[in-house]
């Protein structure tokens, strides 16, 4: 029996490196962020798990327009586990969350709509619970034969989920004997699934694909360099902490998307009707001076695409200076070209966020043009983020990137050197 997590997040910021420091260096608290974990090659090796209860924790999480998933990466991520737990005789009882119904059972947020394609996928019929704990759960747990696997429903169609409630994390643990978390997108959170449930069976341990993922960020902490990162987004908010931890480890930062424009406003430079966060012109300001301290190159778009209103066959103009009535919607072709001049110069690429709205034609070349330089980096290039990846792969160039993670602010977490819940609540080796 485990002692529980609780629902505080673990780990804390890097602290700042001195402004006179001459070299760029992780922080030591990174040290922290990857702790040895025991994973599922260990389990496999050391004991048998035909006739026993495995609760894989995934990343299910797909996107989906028109009751059609859209994208099937996750679930393609999911299948090398799934099939070694199969091949091993497990008896899977497969769990993830599906959107933010935020405690609400939702129908257009049922994890139903996963089962067929998990079914043609890995070629094992996968049945489907109608709950995730209770009834459902329990009686799809007896029924599994050895290699079979139940889907449960939507775990956060249960508030309990997300507020780590200890009789729900219980009621998860209750399933299996052998839990294994392979859901890297969500170790950031300390949720009843990904930490609570921990303390409730015999052996926790990784998973194939968030032990892949906790080894290819680690190049992201101790990089070769150059190291030279992108971050676009919406809100600099979002995006804070990682901001200030990469402008004190990298080498260039490129900063794209509509939190561009924050610190545009933050440099007296016009942005129109641009998104901008006014809470956040001094944070921006002070990531301005330290950049300049600390020896980071920080890049801001110099031309801009911009537009009277986001919509596909909104009229598309390139400007230097924002006019009035109008807002950025993407960065421009100068601003392209210094950002791709910067990944040919990296060994080492990090890159969550995208440049524009690149989900409209007219508004997507500045994020294309920088998927393109770092597919064509002679660079280590790892991309996260939902928004980055669809771009990597709309662009066709996801082949040619190092590392693709699943996970967007998990990735953000661990390259902070924040330690993660979900990372923190397995097994060490013995």
């Amino acid at each position: 029996m485990r002692a529980p997590l609780g629902r505080a997040r673990l780990g804390r910021p890097c602290p700042a490196l001195p402004a006179a420091a001459p070299a760029r260096r992780p922080c030591p608290s990174h040290q922290v962020a990857r702790l040895p974990i025991r994973s599922l090659d260990d389990l496999l090796a050391s004991e048998s798990l035909a006739g026993r209860r495995v609760f894989v924790r995934a990343d299910l999480n797909v996107p989906r327009k028109d009751g059609r998933i859209t994208d099937d990466s996750r679930i393609r991520a999911s299948l090398p586990t799934l099939k070694r737990l199969v091949d091993a005789g497990a008896r899977i009882l497969l769990a993830s969350h599906l959107g933010r119904p935020k405690g609400e059972r939702k129908p257009e947020l049922s994890l139903e709509i996963v089962a067929p394609a998990l079914t043609e996928a890995l070629g094992v019929r996968v049945v489907f619970a109608s709950d995730c704990i209770g009834a459902p759960a329990e009686e799809a747990a007896a029924a599994l034969a050895d290699g079979e696997i139940a889907l449960l429903e939507n775990l956060r169609f249960h508030k309990a989920e997300t507020d780590n409630a200890p009789d729900f994390a219980a009621a998860l643990g209750a399933l299996a004997d052998v839990y294994v978390n392979d859901a890297f997108g969500t170790a950031h959170r300390a949720h009843a699934s990904t930490a609570g449930m921990v303390e409730h069976v015999e052996i926790a341990v990784a998973g194939g694909l968030l032990q892949k993922e906790l080894d290819a960020l680690a190049v992201a902490l101790e990089p070769e360099r150059p190291f030279v990162c992108f971050l676009g987004g919406a809100k600099v908010s979002d995006k804070l902490g990682v901001l200030e931890a990469l402008i004190e480890r990298a080498d260039t930062v490129g900063v794209g998307g509509a939190m561009a424009y924050t610190f545009l406003k933050a440099k007296g430079e016009a942005v129109g009707n641009s998104l901008v966060e006014d809470d956040r012109l001094d944070d921006a300001r002070r990531m301005i001076a330290r950049a300049a301290e600390g020896g980071c190159t920080l890049l801001l778009p110099t031309d801009h695409v911009v537009s009277d209103r986001v919509e596909d066959g909104a009229e598309a103009t390139i400007v230097e200076s924002i006019p009035d009535g109008m807002l950025g919607v993407d960065i421009g072709p100068a601003t392209t070209a210094r950002y791709a001049e910067a990944a040919a110069s990296a060994k080492t690429i990090l890159w969550n966020g995208p440049m524009g709205v690149f989900e409209i034609d007219a508004f997507a070349k500045g994020t294309e043009g920088v998927a393109h330089a770092v597919a064509s980096a002679d660079a280590r290039s790892i991309v996260g983020g939902g928004d980055s990846l669809a771009a990597v792969n709309k662009t066709g160039v996801g082949d040619r990137i190092s590392h693709l993670s699943t996970g967007g602010g998990a990735s953000l977490e661990f390259v902070q050197g924040l330690t993660l819940p979900g990372v923190a609540a397995l097994d060490r080796p013995a």
